[in-house]
């Protein structure tokens, strides 16, 4: 399937050809198994050096969105299977329906981390926990809430002491805060979240794992309420 001819700027060329063909994969333009165009026909088209290409490519290789061979074409993988959350940290738009997978898939994270972080936390763990929720309670406007919904929520996954969520994390930061403006609904009605956060860090510190599980998923899912209506 061809890509949008007109030629690319010269403004971090590669840059611009590896976002170009991310999202034609992304967006099902370009489907698992099919081929890319070759280099030089890809190059001729967008107006760019094969060099800028073969950059592009490599870097859709390290997301595991194609195959390259030597001596046979690039062919698309299928990135539901293959890629990570990094394939879609630099996307341009943001799904509906992948913005209500994020949502479910943090919920389910964050009370499994409530539990853990009930029986694993620290005593300065659990004196952050806290403090963020007197932050997020504190907050004057809705930026300073998403950051303080954001620190509290990171705590909570450190506090758990499970290093595949805390990574999970990570992928999840470098999508959601480039965002965040356009989540300001997940600290709608600041007065009625706020005893949430401050009964989860008072669970944790208690070691009452049910009870931050239970805050935890009331939280999240009022949140997953409000964003996605």
């Amino acid at each position: 399937m061809p890509i949008p001819n007109a030629p690319l700027s010269r403004t971090s060329v590669p840059d611009q050809v590896f976002a170009l063909l991310r999202e034609a994969i992304l967006s099902g333009r370009y489907r698992p198994g099919e081929r890319l165009p070759p280099q030089r026909a890809l190059a001729a088209e967008l107006a760019v050096n094969m060099a800028s290409i073969r950059e592009a490519l490599k870097r859709l290789q390290q997301l595991r969105l194609v195959e390259v061979r030597h001596g046979d074409a690039t062919r698309v993988l299928d990135w539901r299977r293959s890629g990570g959350l990094e394939a879609l940290v630099l996307a341009d738009g943001f799904d509906p329906s992948f913005a209500r997978d994020l949502f479910e898939a943090r919920r389910l994270l964050l009370v499994e981390a409530a539990r853990l972080a009930a029986e694993r936390r620290s005593e300065e763990q659990a004196r952050s926990l806290r403090e963020l929720a007197g932050s997020f309670a504190a907050a004057g406007d809705d930026g300073a809430a998403l950051m303080a919904d954001w620190a509290f929520m990171a705590a909570l996954v450190e506090a758990a002491g499970n290093l595949i969520f805390q990574l999970i994390m990570n992928s999840v930061r470098e999508l959601y805060l480039p965002r965040a403006d356009a989540f300001t609904a997940l600290v709608a009605g600041r007065a009625r979240l706020a005893p949430l956060y401050v009964r989860a860090a008072d669970a944790v510190a208690a070691r009452d794992a049910d009870d931050a599980a239970t805050a935890i998923a009331q939280l999240s899912e009022a949140q997953g309420g409000s964003v996605l209506g």
